[in-house]
């Protein structure tokens, strides 16, 4: 009865995303605040709806009920309970109602805490929330129903795919959807204010905090799915530019531009019409995300095998909002006024700078990874665009912005001077330069243009440092005085600087482990030694074990370092009972920031099998680095006046100087 209920919650939701889409809307254009009102209360009632069809659909998991099509296809009653529930999502019907769901939270959240917000754009928004939301509603129960049933009703369920049964499935998704989704807010934010024909400061700040959220959240699903892949697949790398992987990095280039153009807007009221631009592009590299994964357009580990038919759906969704939205903007855009001049050499000269390449990288990406698609469904020709395009063009794009940032905090509003921002970084380009040269030479060489990577990375690192140092006025005044002052600082700008701190060890991490890392792949018998990254790593033999629903020959490997032990792994090939699918699970133990990486290959005749075995140097500062600009985000939405439902104009002259300087 419960998958009933759940299944017709689905459809007053869609019911009450029809009312929402429409009276507000009217209301705004009347200016009729009972009309206006059902947005709010119509969310809220739309999110409980929504949650009430989730909670049925993982309900209906945990339970292992076989008669539901969707859990009979993706789960087992021997399934872990985590499992299980992180099975929800794991398909293509349960990841839509994740999306779903986190739309709906997201709207519900703009109601609730969209006190100050006017209300036209508060009621407008809401209903561009609700008309991307009964899209995805109506997708769902046209093409994607999670609650069909099954008669008769089978005895045991197909089981979860093995590779997805991993903790990683339980926080990649999620966190990768909050991102994903958040983006829909400031979309919608951007298309009611179209609609309204009013964009100003006050809407820039507005949007900011959300903004900020969906790219904390996809700084975290990212990161979270690069480490998931690099543990669980076997494979030994961290990034393989695979086209799912490039659309869930697409918003977060875009978004990382809109951030800093929604900072110039609020500030000085200019980048309107870029701001408005991103805006609506963050979003629609999102559903663009959403069409390559579930289209089946893509053959790839991240993308569920679904019918192509469901791709029709989705693209005219993708066509509607983005076509949509982009004639709207074309439209209204004439119409916004320039905003506030300033000097190319100025801190919003320097924002500029950083969103022209972010959006080129932006467009470098998404032409790697529509072009072989597209040549493909005109010419019938496959070819493959892998890592060397983008490693080159992106690299090439992104290195001058490598550089550039540590300037942008160092140059005053309206007119810098950028003489006096590079006495300032002096000090931090030197030690930086230094540093790579001797981490170069304990490291015993490489290409030589890593230096130039390592010391990219650690100009931000001091970069970052450099900018807290002398806002905080230290060998100015007393260290005590520049404490206080440091303690002092809007939290907004420590969020910044550890963001760009976090994004410099990401830099180092991926030059390091690029450059240096070594590769060993031998066959191994019991006894035998290899040396790898200053550790001997000798195989000790196999051992068979058993777990709740799968059977696996683990190899335990013991790791030395000049005669004394240093720990072991155990690495393991398992096969999945249900389906009688195989995994590789790879043996990991890490040295500090460093990794060993061991994995199994085949079984040869003579009773020896395939080792492949990886030195990794510093390559956790990879997802160390983006857990530093995951605390620069939060700390950012710890500032008062970022914190939803709090911004308000304030009169210049209210806001104390050193609190001005300081921003």
């Amino acid at each position: 009865m419960i998958i009933e209920l759940g299944h017709y919650a689905l459809v007053l939701a869609l019911a009450a995303s029809v009312i929402i889409s429409v009276v507000p809307v009217i209301g705004a254009r009347r200016g009729d605040a009972a009309l206006m009102a059902v947005a709010v209360s119509g969310t809220v009632a739309q999110f409980a709806l929504v949650a009430f069809s989730f909670g049925a659909l993982a309900w209906a998991y945990m339970v292992s009920d076989f008669s539901v099509s969707n859990v009979w296809e993706n789960s087992h009653s021997m399934l872990p309970a985590i499992y299980r529930f992180s099975a929800v999502w794991g398909n293509h019907e349960g990841s839509m109602m994740l999306w779903l769901l986190i739309l709906t939270l997201f709207s519900a959240l703009v109601a609730f805490f969209g006190g100050n917000l006017p209300d036209r754009l508060k009621a407008n928004a809401l209903a561009v929330q609700s008309w991307i939301a009964g899209a995805f509603l109506l997708f769902i129960l046209l093409t994607s129903n999670p609650f069909n049933r099954l008669s008769p009703i089978p005895a045991e369920g197909k089981d979860l795919n093995p590779v997805l049964q991993d903790v990683g499935l339980a926080i990649h998704p999620p966190l990768l959807y909050l991102g994903y989704v958040g983006f829909s807010v400031c979309f919608s934010f951007a298309i009611a204010a179209l609609i309204d024909g009013r964009i100003d400061a006050a809407w820039a700040r507005w949007v900011r905090p959300w903004t900020l959220t969906a790219w904390t959240f996809l700084t975290a699903g990212i990161a979270m799915g690069s480490y998931w892949a690099y543990y669980e697949l076997g494979w030994g790398g961290w990034w393989f530019w695979d086209p799912v992987e490039n659309a869930s990095f697409m918003p977060w280039l875009a978004g990382t531009a809109l951030l800093h153009s929604a900072l110039v807007m609020e500030k000085r009221e200019a980048l309107k019409i870029w701001t408005v631009l991103l805006a609506i592009l963050a979003f629609s590299l999102s559903l663009l995300g959403t069409f390559l994964v579930r289209s089946g357009v893509l053959t790839s580990v991240h993308a569920f095998a679904s019918d192509p038919s469901r791709g029709i759906f989705i693209l005219a969704i993708l066509t509607f909002f983005i076509g949509g939205a982009f004639s709207l903007f074309a439209l209204r855009a004439p119409k916004l006024k320039a905003g506030g001049l300033f000097h190319p050499i100025s801190r919003e000269g320097a924002l500029v700078l950083n969103n022209l390449i972010l959006t080129v990288a932006t467009a470098t990406v998404l032409i790697g990874t529509l072009y072989p698609l597209l040549l493909e469904t005109l010419t019938g020709e496959k070819i493959s665009v892998g890592a060397p395009f983008f490693n080159l063009t992106f690299g090439l794009v992104m290195a001058p912005l490598l550089i550039a940032v540590p300037f942008g905090p160092m140059l005053a509003w309206k007119r810098g001077d950028l003489y006096a921002a590079s006495q300032r970084l002096l000090v931090a380009a030197a030690l930086s330069l230094v540093v790579a040269l001797v981490f170069f030479y304990v490291e015993h060489g490489g290409p030589v243009m890593a230096v130039l990577g390592l010391a990219a990375g650690f100009f931000l690192v001091f970069g970052a440092i450099a900018d807290l140092w002398y806002r905080a006025g230290f060998r100015k005044v007393a260290t005590s005085v520049a404490l206080r002052r440091l303690n002092g600082l809007p939290r907004s700008a420590i969020g910044t600087a550890l963001a760009h701190f976090g994004l410099g060890v990401t830099v180092l991490g991926i030059v390091a482990v690029t450059t240096f890392e070594t590769e060993t792949v031998v066959e191994m018998k019991p006894g035998m030694t290899v040396e790898a990254g200053g550790y001997s790593v000798t195989f000790d033999g196999m051992k068979s074990a058993t777990g709740p629903n799968f059977t696996e020959d683990r190899g335990h490997f013991t790791i030395r370092e000049g005669g004394v032990g240093r720990g072991d792994v155990w690495s393991s090939k398992r096969l999945y009972t249900a389906r009688r699918m195989p995994t590789t699970e790879a043996g990991i133990r890490t040295f500090g920031t460093s990794q060993l990486y061991v994995s199994l290959g085949d079984m040869m005749d003579d009773g020896g099998i395939v080792v492949r075995i990886w030195w990794k140097p510093f390559i956790l500062c990879i997802w160390y680095g983006a857990l530093i600009m995951m605390a620069g985000g939060f700390v950012s939405l710890s500032d008062r006046r970022l914190r939803v439902g709090v911004p308000k104009r304030h009169a210049k002259a209210t806001v104390p100087a050193a609190l001005e300087a300081a921003e």
